[in-house]
């Protein structure tokens, strides 16, 4: 059997989908790496609003999904990207999804980082305020026993005239932080608000300011999470680390290379693909937990086609794509997204995504993936 799927010159072709899933199950706890899975948010597919509405989530399914991760010893960033923060999910929102998925992860054992932000501000904003809004969300975050991610904020970008503002509003929030936190730089690639950031766009320069702020205070920066989307430039970063501080890759292009790492150390993970990629990412560390690097790449490089297809440009909508992927898989039961961002890929798109996903034996059911496929192809037009 096969199914007719359109590419963007506008025609079909035929695609036999796979017919038995990978043989994947839960194991042992990771002993070489920590691996983070940046978990996506299930919206309330009946919830009557509109894109500008404040974010409308099922609960049950979200938290269900979080479940998910957790069984395969992944643990999950939550509020972060890929929940759609600052792209429909606003901080009430988040800070609701921080309690409800802090409660969670302690009744089952779960490791669990959540985002620190801004996103509370809505305008213009002072550095004071700044460093306020970011000390409400880090109170949140500590209130609910989960380890704290210090964001990029969008805010700071806006407010800062130069390295040494950065330097001050995150030396401040890390003298009064209760535990160490990862310090998250996100790209402008991820969120063209944030270019810039660290006080020039020179990634030099910014790089020596970023490293300024961690080495001035090293007990209290767990580790980094890079999202830049430049292999060697992580790298050369996480070589020049205060002892103790690791680096969190957040390359969803070059994850496999900077996990397995080299003579001179290696990267953890804080992956957005890690959502989809869950049991299959959890299975390849095992397979490096055991020395074997040949066989964690061999298991993870063919997913690279797979994570560059969904964080192609523009970027930042590589949750619609995770959230479809989701939804293929049975973890939802609907398509929809927080902010109708459903919208934001094209159909080739999906079409792709699907016969990547289901080559690499992603979907627990195949038949129920290929039927979903098909429904959403009819609902385009494209019959079978």
């Amino acid at each position: 059997m096969t199914i007719q799927l359109p590419d963007a010159s506008g025609s079909l072709r035929a695609y036999e989908p796979r017919q038995e899933p990978l043989a994947l199950t839960t194991g042992s706890p990771f002993t070489s790496r920590t691996v983070f899975s940046a978990a996506h948010v299930v919206a309330d597919p009946f919830a009557d609003g509109s894109p500008d509405s404040p974010a409308a989530v099922d609960w049950d399914a979200t938290l269900a999904f979080r479940r998910h991760l957790w069984s395969h010893g992944l643990g999950v960033a939550e509020a972060m990207d890929t929940a759609q923060r600052g792209m429909g999910l606003d901080w009430a929102g988040a800070a609701e999804l921080i309690r409800r998925s802090a409660a969670e992860a302690k009744s089952v054992g779960g490791h669990i980082a959540c985002g620190v932000g801004t996103d509370q501000l809505t305008g213009p904003a002072s550095l004071a305020e700044v460093r306020a809004a970011y000390e409400e969300q880090l109170a949140v975050v500590e209130q609910s026993g989960a380890q704290a991610i210090l964001m990029a904020s969008r805010a700071l970008a806006a407010a800062a005239s130069g390295p040494g503002d950065y330097l001050e509003v995150y030396g401040q929030l890390l003298r009064q932080s209760a535990e160490p936190v990862v310090l998250h730089w996100l790209g402008p690639m991820f969120d063209p608000a944030l270019e810039g950031y660290w006080g020039s766009s020179d990634l030099d320069a910014a790089t020596d300011t970023f490293l300024e702020v961690i080495s001035a205070h090293p007990d209290k920066v767990d580790g980094i999470k890079v999202s830049l989307l430049d292999a060697q430039r992580e790298v050369d970063l996480r070589r020049r680390l205060p002892d103790g501080v690791r680096c969190y890759t957040g390359d969803d292009f070059n994850y496999p290379e900077l996990i397995a790492g080299d003579e001179q150390g290696f990267s953890h993970a804080l992956l957005g693909i890690f959502d989809p990629l869950g049991p299959l990412a959890a299975e390849a560390v095992r397979v490096l937990d055991t020395g074997d690097v040949a066989g964690f790449r061999a298991l993870l490089d063919p997913t690279v086609e797979l994570s560059r297809h969904l964080f192609q440009t523009p970027t930042r909508f590589y949750k619609t794509g995770v959230v479809f992927l989701a939804w293929l898989a049975g973890h939802q039961s609907h398509f929809t997204m927080v902010g109708g961002l459903q919208s934001a890929r094209s159909l080739p798109h999906f079409a792709k995504a699907y016969e990547l996903a289901d080559g690499l034996g992603l979907f627990p059911d195949p038949k129920l993936a290929e039927e979903r496929m098909k429904t959403l192809l009819s609902v385009y037009g494209v019959n079978q």
